[in-house]
């Protein structure tokens, strides 16, 4: 078949399978199966394609007729203009993380930057760790609870050459951390979608492929992040900020938890939900007390 026969029908494919943006999966899975970009299919639409690639290119569209989303296919994306590996045992970064790491670079005290050490906690594949590490120039610590995540975490880290800045950790938040450890800084975007809403009313390519481990924050999305904000007295520093990626629903109860009193351990001299582009809840800062 020709370059433009595939595409016709791989389009009418995921068409059929109410795939949402149809004609672009079915063009970016081209490209990426010819190794061609978008300008040279449309330069090169009546070439004729080999056997093997176009077997490869229709077994690509069964998977997102499945509703596989196309950065597993890829094993790959894009994110802070950089290039990114990817599996099934990481959620796929989204625009709203970038918004987090655009926060985190304008509104962090200067001085959290070099001062401590830098924590990202639920880590997935790094796309934060890795970001941070090149902007800041600083040491990260990245940490996950899922051993495959901290596979494709370690992946990315050597592809970018941050061996030396990123180091890994599997733990459970920070219980395997040393109890005198503390951080200037910690970024998170933990699991905080409900038990509900993953088994109801997620798209299919999210409840069906991404790792539940990474999105379910419980009953109500906060199991996770009230954990977190638990740990936070005995992990930042004096002064040490917190950013934390949340739902576009969560703002109020979110900011409610890191106000709780605190009888023993100190607490937050600033609490802010953050919103995004669009007027939506994205992001809670906290500063504990110095």
């Amino acid at each position: 078949m020709h370059i433009n026969e595939l595409l016709r029908a791989g389009t009418v494919a995921l068409e059929k399978a109410d795939v949402v943006s149809p004609g672009t999966d079915a063009r970016v899975l081209l490209q990426h199966c010819l190794g061609k970009n978008r300008i040279e299919l449309l330069l090169h639409g009546d070439e004729n394609v080999e056997e093997s690639r176009e077997s490869f290119y229709f077994k690509c569209i069964a998977r997102r007729v499945n509703h596989e989303p196309v950065a597993y296919i890829l094993g790959q994306c894009e994110f802070w203009s950089l290039p990114f590996n990817l599996t099934n045992d990481v959620l796929i970064p989204r625009p709203e993380t970038e918004f987090l790491l655009d926060r985190v670079l304008t509104i962090a005290n200067k001085e959290n930057l070099t001062r401590g050490r830098i924590l990202d906690l639920c880590c997935g594949s790094g796309v934060i760790s890795v970001v941070l590490a090149r902007e800041t120039g600083q040491r990260i610590l990245a940490v996950d609870i899922s051993p495959e995540a901290l596979a494709v975490a370690a992946m990315n880290r050597d592809d970018h050459a941050l061996t030396s800045r990123i180091d890994l950790l599997c733990s459970d938040l920070c219980s395997a951390l040393c109890r005198k450890t503390r951080f200037s800084l910690i970024v998170t975007n933990p699991p905080y979608v409900s038990t509900s809403a993953i088994q109801y009313s997620l798209e299919k390519d999210v409840a069906g492929f991404e790792p539940h481990l990474a999105l379910d924050g419980g009953e109500k999305g906060l199991d996770v992040i009230g954990r977190i904000r638990a740990v936070m007295p005995l992990m930042l520093l004096p002064g040490g900020e917190i950013f934390m990626e949340i739902g576009a629903d969560q703002g109020e109860a979110v900011e409610n938890i890191f106000l709780e009193n605190e009888t023993v351990l100190p607490g937050f001299v600033q609490v802010k939900i953050i919103t995004d582009y669009a007027g939506l809840d994205r992001v809670l800062y906290a500063q504990l007390e110095y």
